[in-house]
């Protein structure tokens, strides 16, 4: 009993299976001896008819009760398979007594119990069983020689137990190695469970999102974490990021990835997007009926992709991890407002009185100094001392709590009256900024604040446009919730991953004329009027006559007041309130 101790639960069900079918089959031998009885009868005596009918009926009752046995008593499983062994041997060395011809043929089904024992039992039982069937076939044949009937020779008795005793050798050790081949896949897929319920309890547990994802960026699974980042109400997929409108900025970074080639193709930089809160579209079939989870604020979320090891494209996998990093970017970003705080009152005085005095002496000089030299030279430093003193209103203005007016803002004639001053105080022409759609819904907005805030994205699109007609597009953009956005989108370049990483941080610029302060004072007035204001790439027909991601300025206003889910009386307005 000592292998059947050592066996795992698989391997055991596996030998109980097998002593079932063992059963089965010598079921099937006892009805075709049976036949064999029926259709002919010349290799029976009539001497041993009846004994052969009988043991016949006997093998198959008894069959039938093994069969029963080994489905239902499954206990002791070495001594049934010993008795069946040993009843199917005497069966058989009493039909092979009771024929006088074709005896060689009855010889084959001793096979049977013997890669049976091979199979089911220790090998050295087994190969006991094949030395009992070798000696009865041998003293068989020397006592028909001595009675002079001579049935079988000696040499082929000797010859049949030799095949027999190589017969079971082979099966026993094929048996074997099947079990240990079986008892290690038993080890290894208890290993491969245990280490799955350890990744499911890490993945489950991790702060970063775990999405999984095929080629075309259809989402299969995803960890808690990247169910809530993403809004994924009970752990929703098979659906693609593209098809919900509120994910496009990370299908738009997943194609991005995808398109990249070469061998750091899988270790790509990462990708920064924003994922706005869900608002209810009232049961439209536009696809976001999966984004119901998330009700909360926008997220910041850092994206990085990664391919799994597959054998074909069809099959294709890839993993992107999501990291929420609003919360690091709102503590880097309060710790640099503390810093300028401490600053702010020795600017205001070390810095902007000397300003001054430098500046009221260079437009006494210029009243004076006439030559062309002179009078760049002058420029020059009129040009930086105003460069300096927007830095200082930029800081000043960061330290100074505003708050803003709470009456409600039509959008049309503000942007109207806002394009006419920008063309007329910049000179450019008429056409050259694009104003679409406005809206007809009020927004929370203060006057002043949204005018600040749009003033710097155009300067800022008038700086990297082409100048050419519609070249700067500004418009709105309402959902059927009653959401309002405000894109301003030029022509240019995109703005770069890297770029698009720190573009809202204090002090960051890329122009050597800029302060680094312009969009990240922008963004703070949205966040003190319970606004957004981001860098996104929208899948749209909006932009510039082709419908591909294309990046702009999105200034989300707060739901209107009365409306369900309105963000100003919720977390936002509390958010900056802390800050």
């Amino acid at each position: 009993m000592s292998f059947w101790s050592g066996l795992s639960a698989e391997s055991r069900a596996t030998f109980w299976r097998s002593l079932q079918a063992l059963s089965g089959t010598r079921i099937v031998i006892s009805l075709v001896l049976l036949a064999y009885l029926a259709f002919d009868r010349k290799d029976v005596p009539s001497a041993g008819h009846d004994l052969y009918t009988e043991t016949c009926i006997a093998y198959l009752v008894m069959s039938g009760a093994f069969a029963l046995a080994c489905v239902y008593v499954r206990v002791r499983f070495l001594a049934q398979v010993v008795v069946q062994i040993a009843v199917d041997i005497a069966v058989i060395s009493m039909l092979y007594m009771a024929a006088q011809e074709g005896r060689g043929s009855l010889v084959i089904l001793y096979l049977f119990p013997l890669a049976g024992a091979a199979i089911l039992a220790p090998r050295l039982l087994a190969l006991l069983s094949a030395a009992l069937v070798t000696l009865f076939l041998l003293i068989d044949a020397v006592y028909q020689a001595f009675a002079g009937v001579a049935s079988m020779p000696i040499t082929q008795a000797g010859l049949y137990g030799g095949v027999f005793f190589a017969i079971v050798m082979v099966v026993s050790r094929l048996a074997a190695r099947l079990i240990r081949q079986e008892e290690l896949a038993a080890r290894h897929g208890a290993d491969l469970k245990i280490q799955q319920a350890i990744n499911q309890i890490v993945i489950a547990d991790v702060a970063d999102g775990i999405l999984v994802v095929d080629r075309e960026g259809r989402i299969l699974a995803g960890n808690p974490a990247a169910q809530h980042m993403l809004g994924l109400a009970n752990g929703d997929s098979g659906f693609a990021l593209s098809e919900v409108p509120a994910l496009e900025p990370v299908a738009f970074a997943f194609s991005e990835w995808r398109q990249q080639v070469g061998p750091l193709a899988g270790a790509a930089r990462a990708a920064f997007v924003t994922v706005k809160p869900y608002r209810d579209s009232g049961g439209g079939d536009d696809g976001s009926a999966a984004w119901s989870g998330r009700r909360d604020l926008a997220a910041h979320l850092k994206l990085r992709f990664a391919r799994v090891d597959t054998v074909d494209e069809a099959s294709e996998r890839c993993v992107i991890f999501l990291q929420d990093v609003t919360a690091i970017e709102n503590q880097a970003q309060e710790l640099k407002l503390a810093s300028m705080g401490r600053l702010t009152a020795s600017i205001a005085h070390e810095v902007r009185n000397p300003l001054s005095a430098i500046g009221h002496a260079t437009a006494l000089l210029a009243e004076d100094l006439h030559a062309p030299g002179q009078a760049r030279l002058l420029k020059i430093v009129g040009d930086n001392v105003a460069r300096v003193n927007r830095m200082v209103e930029d800081i000043l203005q960061l330290s100074r709590k505003v708050q803003p007016n709470g009456e409600p803002l039509l959008l049309g004639p503000f942007l109207n009256e806002l394009k006419a001053e920008f063309d007329e105080t910049q000179g450019v022409a008429d056409d050259i900024v694009w104003l679409g759609n406005t809206g007809a819904v009020p927004v929370r907005f203060d006057a002043l604040h949204l005018r600040e805030v749009v003033i710097n994205l155009l300067t800022n699109a008038l700086r990297y446009a082409s100048g050419g007609v519609g070249s700067i597009r500004v418009y709105v953009v309402t959902d059927s919730a009653g959401g309002m956005e405000l894109h301003v989108q030029d022509d240019g370049p995109g703005i770069t991953p890297e770029v698009r990483a720190h573009l809202f941080e204090p002090f960051y610029t890329t122009s050597s004329k800029g302060t680094g302060l312009g969009l990240y004072l922008a963004r703070e007035l949205c966040l003190n009027n319970a606004a957004m204001l981001d860098y996104e790439y929208r899948f749209d027909a909006s932009g510039f006559g082709v419908r591909a991601a294309s990046g702009r300025f999105v200034i989300s206003f707060a739901q209107p007041l009365g409306a369900r889910g309105a963000l100003g009386n919720g977390s936002n307005g509390n958010r900056k309130a802390t800050t």
